[in-house]
């Protein structure tokens, strides 16, 4: 038979208003009796009634995470980072992929406030007001991840997109390149990889450039975004580089290029974003701008729960730094 709080106390000499407080983490127990405590309920195997603990707590040490894609690599490694932190202060995860679906992304987040999760993790490629309306209504606990909204209504941890990807095509253009193309996501959907797009067009306008619609391809984050994205490009025009908004897109792009004949970096420059490890082992390996995926899920997991044990934040909005990763898809 499994161990009872009753067990706990009679094997610590304790009250189990006691044991209950160190399982509370109440600070008004001595250290010592903490220790005889957490002494007795290591010995006996205890483990707490989740489902009586929270109801009196109204807590359940629970946290969702919901993510628009998981197959996309940026994803499992803010995951990670987000899971490694919620370990080490005994929270458990409930992952939730809603493959870029905006009713499959709602009903979610009506289950994660039914399972009472203490706050959520949230990354979507697209922050509709219908969830931002949602998540008022609910009222779970949120931090954005990746993204953030105008008027830093929600905390967020974020790169700024738009200036990685300035510098990213910038340093295309200061290879020499003159036709430059872009494939990822159009700028008016309200999230970071958007950003993208609005970034490599102030590249270019700094540059002296005009804007050429004929370089621009848009459609999702995944390789055959970038394989069709440079066979449309390439019909009518020729180019000789290509800023991708994903690693994925970059390596759909080598690959088009390729069966056409045409070599990466040769004959075109190719960058790409996020710096997965895909990125690091393709041939060619990807110049890529690098977004710090594990830290930014770390970062997210400490500011939620800081804010589900209603403790000051030391910044609601955190923007992480990026930098460029020169490999072997860009011309030294």
């Amino acid at each position: 038979m499994a161990a009872s709080i009753k067990d706990v106390a009679r094997e610590a000499g304790v009250s189990i208003a006691t044991v209950s407080r160190v399982l509370n983490n109440v600070d008004v127990v001595n250290e010592d009796t903490k220790k005889k405590v957490q002494e007795a309920i290591k010995k006996l195997g205890y483990r707490p009634n989740i489902v009586a603990r929270s109801l009196k707590t109204q807590k359940t040490k629970t946290i969702g995470i919901l993510v628009p894609d998981i197959s996309n690599q940026f994803y499992p490694e803010v995951v990670r980072g987000a899971e490694d932190v919620a370990n080490i202060y005994d929270y458990n995860i409930i992952l939730c992929n809603s493959d870029s679906d905006l009713d499959k992304e709602k009903e979610y987040i009506r289950v994660l406030k039914e399972k009472m999760v203490d706050g959520m993790l949230y990354m979507s490629s697209s922050l509709d007001k219908e969830i931002l309306n949602l998540i008022d209504e609910v009222e779970i606990k949120t931090v954005l991840v990746e993204t953030k909204i105008a008027g830093e209504k929600y905390p967020s941890v974020t790169i700024d997109n738009k200036k990685a990807a300035y510098d990213a095509t910038k340093y295309l253009l200061d290879k020499g390149n003159q036709k430059v193309a872009f494939i990822g996501l159009k700028k008016d959907k309200n999230n970071a990889t958007s950003q993208r797009y609005s970034g490599y067009e102030k590249a270019l306008k700094d540059a002296g450039k005009e804007v050429d619609l004929g370089l621009v391809y848009f459609g999702d984050l995944k390789a055959a975004d970038g394989y069709n994205g440079i066979n449309v490009i390439l019909e009518n025009q020729e180019i000789d580089a290509v800023f991708c908004a994903s690693d994925e897109i970059a390596m759909g792009a080598i690959n088009a290029l390729r069966d056409k004949g045409l070599s990466c970096p040769e004959d075109v420059d190719v960058m790409g974003f996020n710096d997965s490890y895909a990125a690091s082992i393709f041939y060619p390996k990807i110049t890529t701008v690098a977004q710090p995926m594990y830290d930014m899920g770390s970062v997210g997991m400490r500011m939620l729960i800081k804010i589900v044990n209603n403790k000051p934040l030391d910044e609601d909005q955190y923007t992480l730094q990026y930098y460029l990763v020169e490999r072997d898809s860009v011309k030294k």
